[in-house]
């Protein structure tokens, strides 16, 4: 099929016997039987079969049918039907027949039929045809029924937008004006309003300024195409003079009772004016639909309104922050998620105390049971708080201490940002030291994930300071571990023995196990720990005390790494005591119990009573902490002691740094052309300006004085999107510029044809490889000689995998028979295009790169001999974030490992994780392992970075 089709429906292909059967039905059936045959008819049309035959039949044995259905049928044959010659685009002459008819019907009694047809008649698009009709059409405006009248009032607008509308209807705006004026139903209203505000503009203005006091009681339809029409006459150079009057209209339209006008009103608001009085009412009516729709998806589009006014009026935004938390109620975590993020871009010192009070009554109701995912929203609210505090940090006082009893929380998540929290608020605020130490060591039990143990113990070790506080932790952790040894010799030649039934048991154990578990009892421990009734008899003897021991169960599931923190932290503590303590014996008490614990983790490990035994750098850490312990220097111990802090608050001081660089280059540029007009707003009349109109005077000045617009930065990589299709030897050349969309890619192609003869039914043909769809298929051109033509392709993407787009010009020319084409290169879609550099915690890169199951693994294979170089030629390459500081990455050692971090246009995540090494020889070895949800990304940035690493800096 040469033209596009509507509709395509499985249906048989029509044969001479079915437009047969067809045309006996209609000549003969009843009602019933005609609807029948008319919607296989109908069908067939739709799906190009052309039935040329059927329409004297039609004419003859269906329009003097009485049945309504048949005549609705008819209506719809009439406008499927080709209705002009396809060799001269004129009218066919058969085609007068149906005018008659179609006067009838505009005639009948029937309001339904009449209705119907003036509908018809807006989809008609043949002057010869509709010109005897328009007598009758303008009849109807003054129709008894509304639902005449506002289809007659949709005719006559579709008329008149002809290209010879106003010689058909030359008095269509005033008697479109006049039937306005008198009517009362709100869609005939409507409809006249539209078809004045785009025939007559000058009209419909009148009419709105004229009845702009009793704008607010109109119905809701009429109100809109208010809204749209004040957008489009302020777009327009004329209407700014009485944009203060349209400004009215629009703060009158906010309390509308329709949620839809007042959402366009509030749009269209910020789109009229600057002023802070008007973003404030269009912010506040925002807030106001975030709490009364009930839809999530309603949420969702609003508070994406409120980030875009957040973007370019944050002054007016921090008016509205506590009203923009109460959407915290809605139970959908995107929303809940969008909120918060608007709420740390409106932090003030004025309003950060009442944020994080608001903050801290929402974490209090995620301990209830009935919360919806209570674990994930606290955690993204101890996040927040987190957010907050690292801006203001007098605020922490207000809500450390209740975070703190969620760090032994079931989700490890959520304890780990509450632990991760307070130790940084620990080092920020001093005055909160002593006591967030004093808690902490209360809560310390309470604690089950190993990963929020150790971060636990490291903040006992740095910043246990006092004779009461350094005692108070050593003598937690004691017992945290219970009893010492861990086994006894008995129990070992137990666990060796393969015979006895609990080996099973013990050797399910691995060392990997970390998610806490319920255990008979009640309490929280890890799933190894469960055995320890078969591991350690001391344990089992303590009986209820054993939830307690949280330590002990993560060491005898296997967890070394602990042990070895736990042996570096009791280290640091009885160096502090030997500063603190004035009593040698009490100070050589402690050391020797330090040192039986550590030697105990070392016997343990080494002994055959868990299935795996220490680790090699776990060994080494605890070897080394006795041999500090047995023999202690004033260097080593101010390594210990100081250089360890200073390591983290130099931490935190190049995060900040590097936060406040991402804020400097988020920051928009303002330019100011050096032509701009400046008026000086005090020398201006303010005689009959309200406060609205002042303001936004105001603002517009301020905006041409210092150019608030930001300098396209796309424009120079504009001609980088141009790509040549065809060579400057053949008769046709054509380039593409191609934009690439969230969910689609636009070619703008620009097609010259280079001869001196005209082309006739050109066509730009194009196919696709991979996930990529053509939309619509272009049409046939006309091009004069030497001329160009700007044809437009859309396709769509459904997911981010390299794709290829090629296919040909075919044209035809008046001496040549024969079509002749003209083969276009191919246009590589790049996965580049749908990937861009985004940034993410180290937590969650950590959680998404366990928790994603495709891997593509790239052998490290370039020519580069520079890890640092190699890393930034990726980087470069893959368009991706380095998520590994530049403090990690300095000094020279042999070998780099960095983590990249980048989303794509559909909200995927890309992980990558390069390793490499240098050899003897100079060169890199090494892996690039990639990780994503999807397979298609995984895959194609491996092939990119395949192809890309061979080459040099180049």
């Amino acid at each position: 099929m040469e033209k596009p089709c509507t509709l395509l429906v499985h249906f048989d292909k029509g044969s001479p016997s079915m437009a047969n059967e067809i045309k006996a039905e209609l000549e003969s059936g009843d009602g019933p039987a005609k609807a029948d045959a008319m919607r296989r008819a109908i069908s067939l049309l739709l799906n190009g079969e052309p039935l040329p035959h059927l329409f004297i039949t039609v004419v003859r044995y269906v329009q003097s049918c009485d049945d309504h259905a048949v005549q609705k049928l008819l209506l719809l044959y009439l406008e499927t039907v080709d209705k002009r010659d396809a060799a001269t685009g004129k009218v066919l002459p058969e085609m007068i027949l149906i005018c008659q008819n179609l006067r009838n019907n505009l005639q009948s009694p029937n309001e339904y039929i009449r209705g119907a047809t003036l509908r018809f008649l807006c989809r008609l698009a043949e002057p010869a045809l509709l010109e005897p009709l328009v007598p009758s059409v303008l009849a109807n405006l003054d129709h008894r029924h509304p639902f005449v009248r506002r289809h007659a009032l949709s005719a006559v607008a579709a008329i008149y937008a002809l290209p010879q509308g106003d010689q058909l209807v030359p008095d269509a705006p005033e008697l479109v004006e006049r039937a306005l004026a008198s009517e009362q139903d709100a869609a005939a209203r409507r409809n006249a309003f539209l078809m004045l505000s785009a025939a007559a503009q000058d009209r419909a203005v009148a009419y709105l300024l004229g009845n702009a006091d009793r704008v607010a009681g109109w119905p809701d339809l009429l109100q809109m195409a208010a809204v749209d029409l004040v957008r489009k006459v302020c777009r327009a150079k004329g209407g700014r003079a009485d944009k203060g009057r349209y400004i009215k209209v629009i703060i009158s339209l906010l309390s509308a009772p329709s949620a839809a006008v007042v959402y366009e009103g509030a749009g269209a608001l910020v789109s009229l004016s600057s002023a802070p009085t008007a973003v404030r009412a269009a912010a506040n009516t925002y807030c106001q639909l975030l709490s009364s729709q009930s839809d999530n998806n309603v949420k969702l589009i609003i508070l994406d309104r409120l980030h875009e006014l957040r973007a370019s009026h944050r002054e007016v935004m921090v008016d509205v922050v506590m009203d923009a938390l109460r959407a915290l109620a809605s139970p959908n975590v995107d929303v809940r998620r969008k909120v918060l993020d608007l709420v740390l871009d409106l932090l003030t010192p004025r309003n950060v105390e009442e944020v994080v009070l608001y903050l801290k009554k929402e974490v209090v109701k995620t301990q209830a049971a009935e919360v919806e995912k209570g674990g994930e929203y606290r955690q993204m609210l101890v996040q927040a708080i987190h957010s907050c505090a690292k801006k203001y940090p007098e605020v922490a006082a207000l809500v450390v201490h209740l975070l703190m009893d969620f760090l032994g929380d079931s989700n490890v998540a959520a304890a780990l940002d509450v632990v991760l929290f307070v130790r940084e608020i620990i080092e920020t605020n001093p005055k909160l030291r002593a006591s967030m130490i004093q808690r902490l060591i209360d809560m310390f039990y309470q604690i089950r994930a190993s990963r929020v143990c150790t971060c636990a113990l490291w903040i006992l070790g740095e910043y246990s300071l006092s004779l009461a506080e350094v005692e108070s932790a050593i003598s937690t952790i004691k017992q945290c571990l219970g009893e010492l040894p861990f086994y006894t010799v008995s129990e070992e030649g137990e666990a060796t023995d393969s015979s006895k039934p609990a080996q099973p048991v013990v050797n399910s154990v691995t060392v990997s196990s970390r998610r806490p578990a319920v255990l008979a009892d009640g309490t929280y421990a890890t799933q190894s720990a469960a055995t320890e009734s078969a591991i350690s008899a001391p344990a089992a003897a303590l009986g209820p005390l054993a939830s307690s021991q949280n330590l002990r169960s993560l060491i005898l599931s296997g967890d070394f790494f602990l042990a070895a923190v736990v042996a570096c932290n009791l280290t640091k503590l009885v160096l502090r005591l030997e500063e603190v303590q004035p009593a040698k014996a009490e100070v050589n008490k402690a050391c020797t119990g330090a040192l039986l614990i550590m030697v105990s983790i070392l016997q343990l490990g080494q002994s055959s009573y868990l299935p795996h035994r220490i680790d090699d750098d776990s060994y080494d850490r605890i070897v080394v902490c006795v041999r500090l312990l047995c023999n202690t220097g004033d260097d080593v111990r101010k390594i210990w002691l100081q250089s360890c802090r200073q390591s983290f608050v130099n931490m935190l001081a190049e995060k900040q740094f590097r936060e406040n660089e991402e804020m400097k280059a988020n920051a928009q540029i303002s330019y100011a052309q050096p032509d701009d007009l400046i008026d000086f707003y005090h020398l201006k009349s303010r005689k009959g300006m309200s406060q609205l109109e002042l303001e936004d005077a105001v603002q517009d000045d301020l905006k041409a004085a210092t150019g608030q617009f930001t300098k396209d930065a796309d424009d120079t990589n504009k001609l980088n999107r141009i790509l040549q299709l065809t060579g400057f030897s053949d008769p046709v050349y054509a380039e593409a510029f191609v934009t690439v969309h969230h969910y689609d890619i636009v070619l703008d192609v620009t097609v010259i044809n280079r001869t001196k003869e005209t082309l006739q039914n050109l066509c730009l043909e194009l196919a696709t490889m991979g996930d990529l769809k053509l939309v619509d298929r272009p049409q046939n051109y006309t091009l004069a000689p030497e001329s160009s033509k700007q044809i437009r392709a859309n396709i769509k993407v459904s997911s981010t995998e390299t794709g290829v787009i090629f296919g040909n010009i075919v044209y035809e020319t008046s001496n040549v028979m024969e079509r002749a084409v003209v083969v276009l290169n191919d246009i590589h879609i790049d996965i580049m295009d749908y990937i861009s550099p985004a940034t993410c915690a180290d937590v969650a890169f950590r959680n998404m790169w366990a928790e994603f199951e495709w891997e593509n693994k790239v052998a490290v294979n370039t020519v580069i001999q520079d890890e640092k170089e190699f890393l930034n030629h990726i980087i470069k390459s893959t368009n991706m974030k380095c998520l590994t500081p530049p403090s990690a990455l300095d000094g020279e050692c042999g070998f780099l490992a960095a983590n990249l971090y980048a989303k794509s246009v559909f909200g995927e995540d890309a992980l990558v994780n390069i390793s490499v090494e240098k050899q003897a020889d100079g060169k890199l070895s090494g892996y690039i392992r990639i990780r994503s949800k999807t397979q298609g990304i995984a895959l194609s940035l491996g092939d990119k970075i395949t192809l890309k690493q061979k080459g040099g800096s180049n």
